[in-house]
């Protein structure tokens, strides 16, 4: 299944959705895919500070725990509530409502440094780990 086309990726396998000043961020769906099961998600409140390409927390899966890397640097307007109680909405609609972060962006720019769809697409398909 192509990565949807209205996001940007990371390497890292985050995605950011830019709408007006504030992006929302989450993972992709091959992230998710290879975690498996979604136990627990650690989030920043809203009004810290995230930084293009930095840790800004953590996501447990019944196989390991991995560290969450902004795409975008700016301040955190909401973390998702949702994912204290259900944190498998991550596994079920990652582009959807498991999405993690939504940050009012410092540095727009920061969005030209990310891949496109087909970009990151190309990416897995080469053994992205």
């Amino acid at each position: 299944m192509p990565s949807p086309g209205d996001v940007k990726y990371t390497k890292e396998h985050e995605w950011v959705r830019v709408e007006s000043e504030v992006g929302t961020v989450g993972i992709t769906d091959y992230a998710q895919d290879q975690l498996g099961d979604i136990v627990f998600v650690d989030l920043p409140a809203a009004g810290a500070s995230v930084s293009h390409m930095q840790k800004f927390g953590e996501i447990e899966s019944v196989k390991a725990v991995s560290e969450l890397y902004s795409p975008v640097t700016g301040e955190v307007v909401e973390a998702n509530p949702a994912l204290a109680n259900s944190p498998e909405l991550v596994n079920d609609s990652p582009y959807g409502e498991g999405w993690m972060l939504r940050v009012r962006l410092s540095d727009p720019g920061e969005i030209d440094k990310l891949l496109s769809a087909d970009e990151y697409d190309d990416f897995i398909a080469q053994g992205a780990e």
